[in-house]
């Protein structure tokens, strides 16, 4: 069969992840690139091109970073005369307009990092984390109008540990979703899959998440603030303040567990050893394991402590307001 002429449209690590798979793949040629635009990224604000991006240059293919597919007319002119067969996108970032979508005569097929319809939207894999969910997946689906609403071509789930940080299932699922993408374009173009429409009454939605999510209510159980922690490891991460500290910058968090404890004021830290800082919780309590410091390295907690004192009795600061929620059903 001959290779289908394709555009890739992805921004992040996770659609690097696929490109790659379809560069290699005898099925598919990549005939262009589609990628957000470069942006400052570090202290430094240094102007870095995309993962993609970066991908897509090695192996010498064109790459288009237009700021909005809706309004660039010039790029949607090239699509159309470039005249894909196919278009494939993974976390590009952008809807796509009907006027990208009406291109390629074989549609356009978008790898998304959960079991759809749960967790429709921007942030997936930290949300199935934050809820305490044991499992997870990827969808490969057909890309329509709305927000990942599409027919369902595949789907492939995989467990998650009871310890696994966001950034680790993300490594995980971009390796899976990158092969499931590979594996269901095979069967897609000789007709070989049955697609289903999703049960859009039991969708689910990840909003974006940023830094006031990571905000530690003490208030919370410990399981779920343990969640929070790896849930939002590495991004955007986790932090509390110390009142008596009130003036230095927040302690970030990066590792903890649950663990039992007799009821005590939410934010006390009930104990601290080399195993970790203990502090109570609404409901049982948390050992941090690993922590950090304002312009600091992350550190195992004995470390941490041999340059930082924090004494059983001290007092984290309760937010007066917290922005994270559970997800529930519905539109966020």
């Amino acid at each position: 069969m001959k290779a289908v002429r394709a555009i890739f449209l992805g921004t992040a690590e996770l659609a690097r992840r696929s490109l790659q798979a379809l560069i290699h793949s005898p099925e598919v040629s990549i005939i262009g690139v589609i990628s957000q635009p470069d942006k400052p990224q570090g202290r430094r604000l240094r102007i870095k091109p995309t993962p993609v991006k970066t991908e897509s240059l090695q192996h010498s293919l064109p790459v288009w970073q237009p700021a909005s597919l809706r309004t660039d007319t010039a790029l949607l002119t090239r699509l159309k005369n470039s005249a894909p067969d196919l278009i494939l996108v993974a976390a590009y970032g952008q809807m796509l307009p009907p006027e990208v979508l009406e291109i390629p005569k074989l549609g356009c097929l978008n790898v998304h990092p959960s079991l759809l319809p749960k967790y429709r939207g921007a942030a997936p894999i930290s949300w199935t984390i934050l809820n305490g969910d044991h499992q997870t997946g990827v969808t490969i689906m057909k890309v329509d109008e709305g927000l990942d609403t599409g027919d369902i071509v595949a789907q492939e789930t995989t467990p998650i540990s009871p310890t696994e940080t966001g950034g680790e299932l993300h490594n995980r699922l971009s390796q899976l979703g990158a092969q499931l993408l590979v594996r269901t374009l095979s069967k897609y173009l000789k007709g070989d899959v049955t697609i289903r429409p999703q049960n859009h009454q039991r969708a689910t939605y990840a909003r974006k998440l940023d830094r006031r999510d990571g905000e530690i209510d003490w208030h919370r159980p410990a399981l779920e603030l343990a969640n929070q922690i790896r849930g939002l490891n590495p991004r955007p991460g986790t932090f509390s303040r110390l009142r008596k500290h009130i003036e230095f910058p927040a302690i970030k968090f990066w590792r903890a567990e649950p663990q039992s404890g007799p009821k005590r004021e939410p934010g006390t830290v009930v104990e601290t050893s080399s195993r970790g800082i203990v502090v109570a919780c609404g409901q049982d309590h948390l050992r941090i394991t690993k922590l950090q410091r304002a312009g600091g390295k992350p550190l195992p907690a004995g470390d941490f402590l041999a340059g930082f004192s924090i004494l059983p009795g001290s007092q984290f600061i309760i937010p007066t307001t917290t922005k994270h929620s559970r997800q529930t059903n519905g539109a966020q």
